[in-house]
């Protein structure tokens, strides 16, 4: 009996995790995360998934994130029947993650169905409702740190501190591939490996000398400052007291579950303290603002926190719940931090703060999170002048300001730290969870170390391999999408593009005479 494994997400994207392991009779996913980026890359989503979800024993999750929980709701509509095992903190976040997904499948299939009845299309149905993702919590099974459990006969799992966010894990399963059980495979799930000295954590732990170990890339090749706490408050600091300087509105669009958090405990301090002014900071996300709850109930067991809970509630702070509370930030010209979801910019109230002060040269949009490929939060990154939010051309006039200082991913060098620490790893690394730089920089660096270049591999999404103890060999590589697919801009990309580039060119134009001249071109091009 030889296990094997498909990557059915997370291969040549960040996003989507999703691993599908057979052994035997027994057949369990790692994770079932839903994809983020280009609209071509969500409409898998959408689609069926490439296995029978009522084939699997059980289902494996390293943490409470979207793109590695999100779409465990449709898994269970779509026939599985058994049991998700993670951590109790991860299943406390998801009592408020999964209903909220749904919630905005929901709006968003609301607001697309009302656009297609208008251009006489079909409507849509939601990936599930929030009603499914109720559903889905009497599934979850919670599991403690770093003891064995035995999921199914011959399989045996322990859960290891990630340090990636609250819950967070490495996996370390043990396959027995032989009746006298003494023949076994033993495979490492990175999971998300957070950096090291990150607040609320520990350093990340997993164990070495297994057989495979399949890592995140997420940061490959990439190093970055290393900021004590209070060099990073510090440094936060500045841009507070800068944007606030600037007479505009700071806002932060952040992942509700930890970074929020994490913000939210250096504004605390930060303004006790005195060193930036006492300004309202607005907490807009009713996820976030129940995830500070799961947080507040786990403080005894975070590092780093001055005062405990208190972190997450200081006086400044206003949680703001209803859409009436949300859109009454407008009044605010100025003076204010505005904190709200997604961290990407594709859904969420931020979008509707972002068209209303996007426009605003004194605005400041701090940008503390990975922004994927196609979403609004990397076109912004990338230095757009204009952008489309709710079907409207909006001009770009704030200050972007990235920053990686709240990156709850390892750099590249803490990522070739964790691979060595798994030394010796006797068959195959497998890189997932990332673009292809940082896959190729973290290949480089596994090599460095001193592993073979063909037992690293860097499948893309839907190839299989055998793990057998051989160098690994793809199997199977039907795949639902084209390998440079997931991460490339896609035609709904460059058509938001074009129409804006269009739209400038005609204001620009002298006269109606020269707008007419561009039109005629652009309708020569697209005659047949």
């Amino acid at each position: 009996m030889k296990p094997r494994i498909r990557f059915c997400g997370a291969a040549g994207t960040v996003t989507g995790s999703c691993y599908l392991v057979t052994a035997g009779e027994v057949t369990f996913l790692v994770d079932c995360g839903m994809f983020q980026g280009t609209k071509t890359l969500k409409e898998l989503n959408y689609g069926d998934f490439p296995f029978d979800p009522a084939s699997l024993d059980f289902v494996l999750l390293t943490h409470a994130h979207i793109d590695h929980s999100g779409l465990i709701p449709r898994l269970i509509k779509k026939g599985f029947k058994g049991f998700v095992q993670a951590t109790g903190a991860t299943r406390d976040l998801l009592a408020y993650m999964l209903p909220d997904s749904g919630y905005i499948q929901e709006m968003e299939v609301e607001f697309l169905n009302r656009r297609n009845r208008q251009r006489g299309l079909d409507p849509v149905e939601p990936i599930y409702t929030a009603e499914d993702g109720e559903h889905a919590l009497s599934r979850i099974r919670s599991v403690p740190y770093e003891h064995w459990i035995e999921p199914a006969p011959g399989i045996r799992v322990r859960f290891w501190n990630a340090g990636h966010i609250l819950g967070s894990a490495s996996l370390e399963v043990e396959i027995v591939t032989r009746e006298s059980r003494d023949e076994k495979v033993r495979i490492v799930f990175s999971g998300d490996i957070g950096p090291d000295n990150k607040l609320f954590h520990p350093d990340p732990e997993a164990p070495a000398g297994v057989d495979y170990v399949i890592s995140e890339s997420t940061y490959g090749g990439k190093v970055r400052e290393r900021l004590g706490l209070e060099e990073r408050r510090a440094k936060l600091a500045k841009v507070v007291e800068d944007a606030i300087g600037r007479g505009g509105v700071l806002l932060i669009p952040a992942f509700a579950v930890e970074r929020t958090q994490e913000l939210l405990a250096d504004l605390a301090a930060l303004i006790s303290s005195g060193r930036v002014r006492q300004v309202p900071v607005f907490l807009d996300s009713p996820l976030a603002i129940r995830a500070t709850g799961v947080f507040s109930r786990h403080a005894g067991h975070l590092h780093d926190l001055d005062h405990g809970a208190d972190d997450f509630n200081h006086p400044s702070f206003h949680f703001t719940e209803t859409v009436q509370e949300s859109r009454s930030i407008d009044r605010y010209s100025g003076g204010a931090i505005v904190i709200a979801a997604s961290g990407m910019c594709e859904a969420g109230r931020i979008r509707h703060h972002l068209k209303h002060f996007l426009w605003r040269s004194e605005t400041t949009v701090l940008m503390v999170g990975y922004q994927a490929p196609g979403t609004l939060g990397r076109i912004l990154m990338d230095g757009a002048k204009m952008v489309k939010i709710q079907g409207e051309d909006i001009r770009v006039r704030a200050h972007i300001q990235p920053v990686d200082w709240y990156s709850a991913h390892a750099d590249g060098a803490e990522l070739a730290e964790w691979i060595k620490a798994r030394l010796p790893i006797k068959a195959g690394l497998f890189l997932t969870h990332g673009e292809p730089e940082p896959l190729a920089a973290l290949k480089a660096d596994a090599v460095a170390l001193g592993l073979a270049p063909e037992r690293i591999v860097i499948p893309a999404i839907d190839d299989e391999y055998v793990l057998d103890g051989s160098c690994p060999a793809c199997t199977e590589d039907h795949h639902r999408l084209p390998a440079s697919a997931s991460l490339a801009d896609d035609w709904h990309n460059r058509f938001a593009d074009l129409s804006i580039r269009l739209r400038q060119e005609l204001e620009s134009a002298p006269d109606d005479e020269a707008r007419a001249a561009i039109l005629d071109r652009l309708a020569a091009d697209l005659r047949p």
